[in-house]
């Protein structure tokens, strides 16, 4: 996932929007520290499961990292000004994007992870299908 996660940062822009689905153990978080990693990010890459968001700077490229797992009401969001953080020229990458509800744009990218024996089967979307 890591290796993935390099090769993905290669193929980005400036700005997108990337939702990163699986069941929890299927490397959400180890895609995003390898993307990361693939932009030149030094530092320590870890989970914004409680934080709800972790900004990130390096190679003159903005990057948030967020996670909604433990969001229970997508209004939550809302209070503390999480839209506006989605829709920021920025690279975006959010972890159980389907508890944002309305307020998670048109994701560019949908990546699904799943368990596959001992690896991983990874499905990928662009925006236009």
């Amino acid at each position: 996932m890591i290796a993935f996660g390099r090769a993905l940062a290669a193929e980005l822009g400036n700005s997108c929007l990337i939702t990163l689905s699986g069941d929890l153990g299927t490397g959400k978080t180890t895609v995003a520290r390898g993307l990361l990693r693939g932009l030149g990010y030094e530092g320590r890459v870890k989970s914004p499961t409680y934080t709800l968001v972790e900004p990130y700077e390096c190679g003159g490229k903005s990057i948030y990292h967020f996670d909604f797992y433990r969001i229970e009401n997508p209004l939550e969001l809302e209070l503390v000004g999480i839209p506006e953080l989605l829709t920021l020229p920025a690279i975006r990458l959010v972890e159980w994007p389907s508890f944002a509800g309305p307020y998670l744009p048109e994701a560019d990218l949908q990546i699904q992870l799943e368990v596959a024996g001992e690896g991983r089967l990874v499905t990928i979307k662009g925006a236009k299908g």
